[in-house]
């Protein structure tokens, strides 16, 4: 039986344990503790799934409650994908913060994914990233 939560946080290892299952651990800074922690701690809307006490997935959110919840990770271990757990985490991040549009940036290899389940491409995003300089 899986249990969707969003009152409370998983620990660094944890967390950590499940971005490596799901592969998102290679593109996140994992093994930063300070960095990886401030993730965690700052974001201000996370909603797990656990199956007892084990973590299987993670939505973790920045989001002000009324205009924009902006999705930052989505993470399902690799042995529980297409069940399901995503799509639920997903759903009950829109359900903490109904009136906010949900956006997200795609990891390459998730880019299929989201179109199936009702997100639809707007290329107008921008990005500055950590080495860009603003001119």
């Amino acid at each position: 039986m899986i249990t969707y939560r969003n009152d409370c946080r998983p620990d660094l290892g944890q967390a950590r344990e499940l971005y490596r299952a799901s592969t998102l651990g290679q593109r996140r800074p994992i093994d930063d503790d300070a960095r990886f922690g401030a993730m965690i701690e700052h974001a201000n809307l996370i909603v797990t799934a656990w199956d007892g006490e084990r973590l299987l997935g993670i939505s973790r959110s920045l989001t002000d409650f009324a205009w924009t919840t902006y999705l930052a990770d989505l993470a399902v271990r690799e042995d529980h994908q297409r069940q399901g757990i995503g799509r639920e985490l997903i759903r009950h991040t829109r359900a903490a913060a109904p009136q906010a549009k949900l956006v997200l940036l795609a990891a390459p290899a998730a880019e299929r994914y989201y179109p199936r389940i009702g997100f639809a491409h707007m290329p107008q995003a921008w990005m500055l990233r950590e080495d860009d300089v603003l001119v």
